[in-house]
């Protein structure tokens, strides 16, 4: 099944756990240059990203074949309230707008336009009801961590810890890496979960014309031989590309894709192909709303 949780629709992010430095092995030699990664923030400044995701999931069991698909295009703001002496920002998260449609074989395609659409169909009123409302009010340290939050809307999949790309304590050179944990809850066949432990690697790849770019990719610590285990974690994968702009001090770009395949997930003979595509850009401060033309995009 595609997991479309409330909080990947509304523009939650990365893992929970404070950034690591990058590691001793991957120190530049002396005299390399170095970038310091940090976010900038004004008070007043109100921050829009158009978040596009897509996931298809095609799953055979018993020589019974389903799809399922998945499309959303959400506005996902910030609107900055204060920046103290030290650069932390306090800032209030919410989505403006939504407009998604979810597809199963055998089913009628269900769509919902949060611009456009007065009543919700069965099944999006989680969503509707958190749209245009602010979901959380957070302080933000200049490399990324949630240092304090105050819930405004209670979510049944609740928003991750971190918001936005996790940035190293120390300036970097290209090519430098560092790593912050992951870990992915699992539900157990038996009853109960399990958490596997992962950790998302970021590496700095190149720096041109003032915007970095840096590679994500999510790896897997803990071996696992369960198929039924498997089938969860590629949904929880992250790998990519974000491009961060050093003079702003904001990420202004992402692209993540994820293509696997396992199989015997459910018995032998049984498979599940997973793919999904999640992109972000940041829209210029005078938009308030990115759907106009690119609506079209969900209607075809």
């Amino acid at each position: 099944m595609i997991r479309l949780s409330l909080a990947l629709v509304l523009g939650a992010c990365l893992a929970t756990t404070p950034v690591m430095s990058a590691s001793a092995g991957d120190k530049p030699a002396a005299g390399t240059k170095t970038y310091e990664l940090k976010y900038k923030f004004q008070p007043g400044e109100t921050l829009r990203w158009e978040v596009e995701h897509r996931a298809k999931v095609r799953s055979t069991i018993q020589g019974t074949t389903q799809t399922a698909d998945t499309l959303s295009l959400s506005v996902k703001v910030w609107k900055i309230d204060s920046v103290d002496e030290q650069g932390n920002a306090e800032l209030v998260h919410s989505v403006e707008s939504v407009d998604m449609r979810q597809k199963f074989d055998g089913r009628q395609e269900v769509r919902y336009n949060s611009q456009t659409d007065k009543t919700p169909p069965a099944g999006f009123d989680g969503v509707a009801k958190a749209v245009g409302v602010p979901l959380a009010t957070l302080t933000l340290d200049p490399r990324g961590t949630v240092t304090k939050r105050e819930e405004k809307y209670v979510q049944a999949t609740p928003m991750q810890e971190n918001v936005t790309l996790p940035l190293p304590e120390k300036a970097v050179a290209v090519g430098e890496r560092w790593y912050m944990p992951a870990d992915i809850t699992v539900t157990l066949q038996q009853g109960g979960s399990k958490k596997i432990k992962a950790r998302q690697r970021f590496r700095l790849e190149e720096v041109k014309d003032g915007v970095a770019a840096i590679t994500i990719e999510t790896q897997v610590l803990t071996p696992v031989n369960d198929p039924a285990l498997e089938a969860q974690i590629v949904q929880s994968k992250a790998n990519g590309t974000v491009r961060f702009d050093l003079d702003l001090g904001r990420v202004v770009g992402q692209e993540s894709e994820v293509d696997e395949q396992v199989q015997g997930f459910q018995g032998p003979g049984s498979s599940l192909h997973y793919v999904t595509r999640l992109t972000e850009k940041l829209l210029p401060e005078s938009a308030k709303t990115a759907f106009g033309p690119r609506a079209n995009v969900l209607r075809q």
